[in-house]
């Protein structure tokens, strides 16, 4: 029988699953809360997908996954909910085309709503169900459980920055939420702990007031040594850690989440298996590169010269007129509390693979491998490290040694999409917090730009006994 309350291996109880899976669902309607209705079907790009489409495809996943192979009744949604509400489950049949998602202005959302409350009440029978099962029956409908509400809550990210996206395109410059953290009354801040350095600040909800998070977030870390970049070159940081040569492990432990892991230590499947790595002796800067280290990059003519740039990144930028990060309106940057000065020492975000890489050659530095940058969190001396931005790496996207995808349609989550993408590391400020760890491993393409990512810099050779930073 699944246990009720604690159990002796640290897995989430039936009790803790119920409450996350009330509480995660619940703020994903809440995301849409200030929304106008013509807001629900905005599509800005063919990467992105409107904020009712989220609602639909995570509860499809629910549904898809748990309720139909359970044969659970009383929440099945029309047979074409199917097609609409697909992402890239080839397994599972055709879909809608991502670019068109946009057009669905129905089903209505009254409707994806009524649905969604459906699918949660036939989640609470099956655990109903589930909780007079033996354990060994019970945990691969519970592993599917969490790994659908880990789904969810990438999609409330996702519907975040797809929101930014398609808000940025509109010449009214609407806000979605909160006043990017000015003049917020104190009791609308909760008193959390930041997950990088274990000091206690006051931030807003992630959800509550985004914009003003990241502000609060970054204040919080503002140290010497951020007053940009020298001209010609250079980060401006206040100091590197250094870390000496080895054999290090990395990836998921099973039965471990990591210093920040999430309940029951789940890991999506690419974050396994734990294996082993040599790494040459590096540093890894402290800090995250701040606007004005970027604004001095700009100022040398960083966007003018090819010498900085990959072959395939220079093409990319010269085609898209890519003269700044993502959002940069002059001395402003467009947020999801729109349009807001440009806060010279926060850290810089939207950024390309591509433009990351070219900051990082011109500072004479470049971009760690994802061991690396694992190796400098774990030791817990990396600030910055969580809850601010996602920061490539200059690694690949491929499978660790070992990899192998589960079975049937579940198993295209990631194993897939392993080819021309780059990693990165972390969680931003849009990540929900009970959603990172350690060994998280993002994605994306190097063009991709309107994820809530940054850079960090690293560079070759651990430091001597008594060598200045």
């Amino acid at each position: 029988m699944v246990p009720r309350t604690g159990t002796a291996s640290g897995r989430p109880s039936l009790v803790t699953l119920r409450q996350r899976l009330r509480q995660v669902r619940q703020i994903s309607e809440r995301l849409i809360a200030p929304l106008e209705p013509e807001d629900l079907c905005l599509q800005g790009m063919a990467d992105a997908s409107p904020p009712k489409w989220h609602l639909g495809h995570t509860t499809w996943f629910f549904e898809e996954f748990l309720l139909r192979p359970a044969q659970t009744s009383g929440a099945a949604a029309p047979e074409l909910w199917r097609y609409l509400f697909n992402s890239y489950y080839d397994a599972v049949g055709a879909r809608h085309p991502r670019p068109q998602r946009g057009l669905l202005s129905r089903p209505p959302i009254d409707a994806v709503l009524a649905w969604r409350q459906q699918v949660d009440q036939a989640l609470e029978l099956l655990l109903d169900r589930v909780e007079v099962w033996p354990e060994e029956r019970a945990r691969p409908t519970l592993a599917l459980l969490e790994l659908g509400l880990q789904h969810e809550q990438q999609h409330q990210e996702l519907l975040l920055m797809d929101l930014l996206d398609g808000f940025s395109r509109n010449p009214l410059e609407p806000a979605y939420r909160g006043t990017g953290g000015r003049d917020r009354p104190k009791t609308a801040a909760a008193l959390i702990s930041d997950g990088l350095d274990n000091s206690a600040v006051a931030v807003p909800a992630w959800h509550d007031d985004p914009e003003g998070r990241f502000r609060a977030l970054a204040r919080a870390h503002d140290g010497p040594g951020h007053e940009g970049a020298a001209a010609g070159g250079g980060s401006g940081l206040a100091g590197w850690l250094s870390f000496a040569e080895g054999l290090v492990a990395i990836g998921h432990l099973p039965g471990s989440g990591g210093p920040e892991g999430s309940p029951g230590g789940f890991a999506f499947d690419h974050e396994g298996p734990r294996h082993r790595v040599w790494l040459e002796g590096f540093q890894i800067a402290e800090r995250l590169v701040t606007n004005a280290e970027m604004a001095a990059f700009i100022a040398a003519g960083g966007y003018e010269q090819p010498e900085w740039w990959m072959s395939e990144g220079w093409a990319v930028a010269r085609d898209r007129g890519w003269r700044a990060p993502r959002y940069w309106r002059g001395d402003d940057e467009f947020t999801l509390a729109g349009r807001q000065p440009r806060d010279p020492q926060a850290p810089v975000r939207h950024l390309s693979w591509f433009e990351a890489d070219a900051y990082a050659r011109w500072a004479g530095a470049r971009l760690p491998s994802e061991a690396e940058w694992e190796v400098a969190a774990a030791s817990g001396r990396l600030p910055q490290a969580f809850g601010l931005l996602w920061q490539w790496t200059a690694s690949p996207y491929r499978p660790y040694p070992g990899f192998q995808p589960a079975a049937g349609a579940v198993g295209e989550y990631n194993g897939k999409f392993m080819s021309s993408q780059m990693v990165l590391r972390g969680s931003g400020f849009l990540t929900p917090p009970d959603h990172q760890r350690l060994t998280y491993r993002n994605f994306y393409p190097p063009a991709s730009r309107w994820m809530a990512a940054g850079l960090r810099l690293a560079r070759d050779g651990a430091m001597r006994a008594g060598e200045a930073a």
